[in-house]
């Protein structure tokens, strides 16, 4: 009766707002005081997991996107994106896509893309006339390429709850990361082949001398993923090094080739990344215990036995799983999320028969499918804020989005597993 009240505040509390960190903390509290349980337990348990040098790797890739964002190493990336597809109708949005995937792979984070990504194209948009609701909502649905395209704060974290490879983790939603970008440039394209107030610019004279100008300027954003990725999948850096190379490397990029950032700049930096992360630590540290106590309980094991109730089809069984993980996408942030859902789910997936590394990839696009998702979605009311169109502007063209680009690559995604494990099979083994 208990475990049911828990879980049942825990849904009331998320869905009226209350933060993650609080609402377990409330939980834990309704524990301590009618559950017989020694809370203390359980906060020594989150604290020796806490104790984990890979989880330095997620502050110091909050910092290096912070500071990438306001170093304006992203301009390029979007100027290179734009001179590629501007000429085409569609075009310039489709470059927001683009550009969000490759900053994606720099960033790591769905909300630093939309915040960065968001607020330089958007003026760009509006000024070529793009529909305000339908180009915001695409930006929006385009942020989450930033958990599936590596280095991933999320992967990295489901894989130290898993006990996995970071770097299989890493390569296992690299295609589905590409099949999302393809499939929102084409419902981009299909949506508005028919709308002739978008203004177009011409293809410019010399355009192969301008691409490579701009190429050649936007080559320290770019070496960025190269070095992360190169170091970590060569073996040279553990991805906690790597992460801490991306701050390095970030801040004289920022100062001395971008001029994007000052001492000034740095500092509300650091600031904002210091509260982003305490923020973010203390989530970690709370869903930890939340997700001991469901362990404590047996909860997985009651989740599986429930599920296997209503069908023993592997099939259904994933179905079941996926709508599950959409919903705590739709509830929580990508990190507690990401924890929630391999402390729940991974071992009833593995009883299905389905890869452990395969179900990584699977639940990247779950959860960020789940970010966007109305009428919780964090990632939509961000994306609001950020391009200054109301929500209610954004729900249609994001439910067109989800419809035809999110959902087949889940479908696909799901039911062929090699789309996750080829590349963790080819380089890995």
């Amino acid at each position: 009766m208990v475990i049911a009240i828990a879980i049942l505040l825990i849904c009331v509390l998320l869905a009226i707002g209350v933060s993650v960190p609080l609402a377990f903390a409330g939980v834990l509290i309704l524990l301590s005081y009618t559950g017989g349980y020694d809370v203390s337990g359980f906060l020594a348990t989150g604290h020796w997991k806490m104790n984990s040098v890979i989880l330095l790797a997620i502050p110091l890739f909050i910092m290096a996107g912070d500071i990438m964002q306001r170093g304006k190493i992203a301009n390029p990336i979007v100027e290179i994106a734009e001179l590629m597809f501007g000429h085409l109708r569609g075009g310039l949005s489709a470059a927001s896509v683009v550009a969000s995937a490759m900053f994606g792979a720099i960033s790591g984070s769905g909300a630093a893309t939309l915040t960065c990504i968001g607020s330089i194209i958007m003026p760009h948009l509006r000024k070529a006339r793009y529909p305000d609701g339908f180009s915001a909502a695409l930006v929006i649905s385009a942020s989450p390429l930033g958990l599936l395209i590596p280095p991933s704060a999320a992967q990295l974290l489901y894989a130290w709850v898993g006990q996995l490879s970071v770097l299989k983790c890493f390569l296992a939603t690299v295609v589905p990361g590409v099949i999302l970008t393809i499939l929102l440039i084409i419902v981009n394209f299909v949506v508005l082949r028919n709308n002739t107030s978008i203004r177009i610019t011409e293809i410019p004279q010399r355009f192969f001398l301008r691409l490579s100008q701009k190429t050649w300027t936007a080559l320290p954003a770019l070496f960025m993923p190269m070095i992360i990725l190169g170091g970590i999948y060569g073996g040279i850096m553990t991805p906690t090094e790597a992460a801490g190379v991306a701050v390095i490397y970030a801040i004289p990029i920022g100062f001395f080739f971008y001029k994007g950032l000052t001492l000034g700049i740095l500092a509300e930096s650091l600031k904002h990344s210091a509260i982003t992360i305490g923020v973010v630590m203390m989530m970690i540290f709370m869903v930890l215990i939340a997700s001991r106590f469901l362990i404590f309980e047996d909860i997985p094991g009651l989740a599986e036995d429930l599920i296997h109730s209503i069908s023993d089809n592997p099939i259904v069984i994933i179905l079941m799983i996926n709508l599950v993980m959409l919903l705590i996408g739709m509830l929580m942030d990508d990190i507690s999320g990401i924890i929630l859902s391999a402390s729940l789910l991974l071992p009833i997936a593995e009883s299905a028969g389905m890869d452990p590394i395969h179900f990584a990839a699977v639940l990247g696009v779950n959860l960020g499918m789940g970010n966007i998702t109305p009428p919780t979605a964090p990632l939509l009311y961000l994306g609001a804020q950020v391009t200054n169109v109301p929500v209610r502007d954004l729900i249609g063209p994001t439910l067109i989005f989800i419809l035809f680009a999110w959902f087949p690559t889940l479908l696909l995604t799901t039911f062929i597993p090699e789309i996750a494990l080829f590349l963790p099979n080819l380089l890995l083994g």
